[in-house]
C-alpha cells in the first residue's frame, strides 16, 4: 500500500462493467450527505466520453456523481482523467498516446482531500479490470485504504460472480458491504439471490431496486 495515510471513505467497484456503480453511487452519496458534513466524490478516470463542440471530452458517470454530491468542487477535481475510446482506461489512454499510472489515479483522487472528509470514489469496470498501466482497480483501492461496496448484477450467476469476488478481495481487502443490483424490473425474484448470498457470506447484503430503493442503510454503522 501507498505509505501515504488511508482515506475515509468507500471505493465502488463491481463484479463487472455496466451493472450500475454509478446508479449505486449517486443513492449512497445522498445517504452519506445526510450524516457526514463533508462527502467529496471521485471518478478519477473516466472512458469513453463524447467531445463537445469545442473537442473537450464530457464525462457521464463523473457528472453523475457530481450533481448527486450537490455540485461540490470541480468537476474538474472529480473527473481529472477522460478518455475517448470505450475501453479500459489504460488502453483508451495509450490510444491517445498517453499512459496512465496508479500513482496518477492516486494523486488524482487525494487532490483536495482533507482529514475532515469522507470520499466515495467509483472505479472503471469491474474489480479486477485494468484501470491503469501498472494496475488493477483493487489495487487503486488498496493505495487508498478504502474498504470496497462490491456491486453484483441481481441475475442468473450473481452468486458465482459476487463469491468469486468476494474470495479474492478479501485477501487484500476488506469488503464493507454487498449490493445487489436489480437493473431490471423483470428479473426472477424466485432465485433469491439475496438470501442465499447471505447465506455464504458474513458481509452485510443489500438489494438494490430499479426505483433506487435500498432494502437497509448501507451506512447505518457510520
Amino acid at each position: 500500500m501507498s505509505e501515504r495515510a488511508r482515506l475515509k471513505g468507500y471505493f465502488v467497484s463491481g463484479t463487472d462493467t455496466g451493472i450500475g456503480k454509478t446508479f449505486i453511487g449517486q443513492h449512497l452519496i445522498a445517504e452519506l450527505n445526510h450524516k457526514h458534513p463533508s462527502v467529496k466524490v471521485r471518478k478519477p478516470v473516466e472512458s469513453g466520453c463524447v467531445p463537445d463542440e469545442n473537442g473537450n471530452l464530457l464525462t457521464q458517470d463523473g457528472d453523475q456523481l457530481f450533481h448527486a454530491n450537490n455540485c461540490r468542487e470541480n468537476l474538474g477535481i472529480v473527473t481529472p482523467f477522460r478518455y475517448k475510446a470505450a475501453l479500459a482506461p489504460n488502453k483508451a489512454a495509450r490510444l491517445e498516446n498517453k499512459t496512465l499510472t496508479l500513482d496518477d489515479l492516486e494523486s488524482a483522487v487525494r487532490n483536495n482531500i482533507t482529514d475532515d472528509d469522507l470520499v466515495l470514489v467509483e472505479g472503471a469496470g469491474g474489480i479486477y479490470s485494468p484501470i491503469a498501466d501498472d494496475g488493477f482497480n483493487i489495487d487503486l483501492a488498496i493505495r487508498l485504504g478504502l474498504d470496497v461496496i462490491l456491486v453484483v448484477e441481481d441475475r442468473l450467476g450473481a452468486i458465482n460472480q459476487a463469491m468469486m469476488a468476494v474470495n479474492a478481495i478479501q485477501k487484500q481487502i476488506n469488503i464493507h458491504a454487498i449490493i445487489l443490483n436489480q437493473i431490471s424490473e423483470q428479473t426472477d425474484q424466485s432465485m433469491e439471490n439475496i438470501q442465499a448470498l447471505k447465506g455464504y457470506t458474513q458481509i452485510p447484503v443489500y438489494h438494490c431496486t430499479p426505483a433506487g430503493t435500498i432494502t437497509q442503510a448501507v451506512f447505518h454503522n457510520i
